[in-house]
């Protein structure tokens, strides 16, 4: 390929510039446009031998025919889409023709992308779904497509249809009330892509904790943290505890595990107890003086 290059680049820059002689060039009868990796053939005229190149984005081919008869080309041997210059060199002449070559229109593979993999419950518009649309020869196909977007798991299921622009299609979907694996999945014709979307519990809700007396020690220990949907929240997830008594305060961070928080603060009579986790609050619990 890169001899056929290296022969038709000379050619190439003459035709381009205007250097050959009205005389010597002609056009070559060819179709404006083909699809890739469609068969075709070339039809010449006159005797005698000449050497025909195609060359495009990525590709050169090179054949050498009989003039008069059709030069033919295989399915499959002109894959790669875009623009394209056919040179006919004889030993007496030049012809040439500029073509297209179009992406096949069935989808074949898609490339999807789904963002972010793991996020809280609840999120609208939280996870983006991307899809490039690409024929059996990777070529991008950018005539409008219809993709189907579907995203299951954690509740009912969620779809959208999206037309591609200029190959590419994307969708936002929500985040599910429940935690757990979601199924995310683009389809277009025939072939489809599916992607795993982790969604997990979001902040604590309606936070709740107990105490009872272990002698010179009060035992703090939450009801499960849930959030507002009831689900979970994850282990690992911190929660703190703040004793105030006489002007001094004294704090506790403890990371939730097996659904609930637990601790031991020192026993002061008429200690004021709170429970927080990030922004949310929980009861307040007066040691010795009611809660």
């Amino acid at each position: 390929m890169r001899r056929a290059l290296k022969r038709c680049l000379p050619i190439l820059a003459a035709l381009l510039s205007g250097e050959m002689l009205q005389g010597q060039s002609g056009r070559l009868d060819f179709p404006a446009t083909l699809h890739a990796g469609a068969a075709f053939s070339l039809p010449t005229s006159g005797s005698g031998k000449a050497e025909l190149y195609i060359v495009g984005p990525g590709q050169v081919l090179r054949r050498t025919v009989n003039l008069g008869e059709a030069a033919s080309f295989a399915a499959g041997e002109l894959q790669n889409a875009g623009h394209y210059v056919a040179v006919l060199v004889a030993a007496d002449s030049t012809r040439s023709a500029q073509f297209d070559v179009l992406p096949e229109s069935e989808p074949a593979t898609l490339s999807f992308l789904a963002r972010p993999s793991r996020l809280p419950v609840s999120q609208g518009g939280g996870i983006s779904g991307v899809v490039y649309v690409f024929d059996r020869y990777r070529n991008l196909i950018l005539e409008p497509l219809s993709v189907s977007f579907e995203l299951s798991g954690g509740g009912a299921a969620q779809k959208q249809v999206a037309s591609t622009r200029d190959g590419v299609a994307w969708v936002r979907m929500n985040s599910s009330p429940q935690a757990g694996i979601a199924q995310f999945q683009a389809s277009a014709g025939r072939v489809s892509e599916r992607r795993v979307v982790q969604q997990f519990a979001g902040d604590p809700c309606a936070l709740r904790m107990s105490a009872r007396a272990a002698g010179a020690k009060i035992v703090l220990e939450t009801a499960p943290v849930r959030d507002c949907n009831g689900n979970p929240v994850p282990d690992g997830t911190v929660v703190t505890f703040t004793e105030a008594y006489e002007g001094r305060e004294s704090t506790v961070d403890v990371p939730i595990k097996r659904d609930i928080a637990h601790t031991e603060m020192p026993a002061h009579s008429g200690a004021l107890i709170t429970v927080a986790s990030g922004v949310v609050m929980g009861n307040e619990i007066r040691w010795g003086g009611g809660k």
